[in-house]
């Protein structure tokens, strides 16, 4: 597979105000994907605007044409197999088949808690990671099955119907993001791609070398999940969300920093790159005009 380069658009901005723009000044640089983060606000921008995934997405459908458009990530924190599917088989048709579904397990950041009741206990990373092992199953009939009636632990479908399906068959494509045997497991079985961050253990003291180990540890491990399903691992994307290892955003500083990052990281084994769209005085306040130069010439310098 030859390397993809694809970008995150953080839905914080009015559509009126920049918003659309920037879906299509994305298509019109080239990108393969541009994806949104799925939360109901995220981190650093809590306090400030953030909009749904899934209007915006639809949004971004109907202002591009050839740009694949997707989650990364959506987790069962705050959303059900049920109505979940039904929008994106929503999405897939107004976009023309253009959706790729990046899911996770989900955080314990502060909008993990928001739908709890009161006196409920945030779930432990076990009870998130048996959730998201019904989730994943469920929703891969949800979006394949014109009927489906599930009566599992966490959640249910009661006839359930989902017709017409999703433009793209047998289903639209899973983007599953986790690092842990479970999550590789479920990627195995159920995605077409892979999504890691990089070692979140490291993030804060190791060094590119150690990330670049850690990754190459987990494409290991997901190897033999594949195998154990008696699936080639080469089959599966595997896509880098960066900006959450070590070197941060370090990669975006220069034409030359990515292609070097970039190049390290396909000898891995990763074969989609993302790298964040600029937000001023944010986490991801890149130089516009580099990200627009990485976006036009990077890929060209890796061949």
């Amino acid at each position: 597979m030859s390397l993809r380069l694809s970008t995150v658009i953080l839905p914080v901005r009015r559509w009126s105000e920049g918003g659309r723009e920037q879906w299509h000044h994305a298509e019109a640089l080239g990108f393969h994907t541009a994806y949104t983060y799925d939360h109901l606000s995220w981190r650093t921008f809590r306090d400030g605007p953030w909009f749904g995934a899934v209007p915006t997405l639809t949004a971004a459908a109907a202002a591009t044409e050839t740009l694949r458009l997707g989650t990364l990530v959506t987790s069962p924190n705050f959303r059900h197999p049920v109505t979940l599917a039904k929008d994106l088989i929503s999405l897939d048709d107004v976009s023309g088949g253009r959706i790729t579904l990046g899911i996770g397990a989900g955080g314990n950041g502060f909008d993990a808690s928001t739908l709890l009741m009161g006196g409920e206990e945030p779930w432990t990373p076990r009870e998130r990671a048996d959730r998201f092992g019904e989730f994943v199953p469920l929703l891969d009939r949800l979006l394949t099955e014109d009927s489906v009636t599930h009566d599992g632990t966490f959640y249910s479908a009661n006839e359930a119907r989902n017709i017409p399906g999703c433009v793209q068959r047998p289903r639209l494509p899973f983007a599953v993001a986790g690092n842990g045997p479970r999550g590789m497991k479920l990627a195995a079985r159920y995605g077409q791609a892979w999504v890691t961050t990089g070692d979140p253990k490291i993030f804060e003291t190791g060094t590119p070398a150690e990330s670049r180990e850690a990754i190459r540890g987990q494409i290991e491990k997901l190897g033999k999940a594949c195998a154990e399903l008696g699936r080639d691992v080469a089959g599966l994307d595997k896509i880098l969300l960066t900006g959450f290892t070590p070197d941060r955003n370090q990669p975006l500083d220069s034409l030359d920093a990515f292609v070097d990052f970039a190049g390290r990281h396909a000898e891995l084994g990763i074969t989609e790159i993302v790298i964040h769209a600029p937000i001023p005085d944010s986490d991801f306040a890149t130089d516009q005009a580099v990200f627009e130069k990485i976006a036009t010439e990077a890929l060209a310098q890796l061949r």
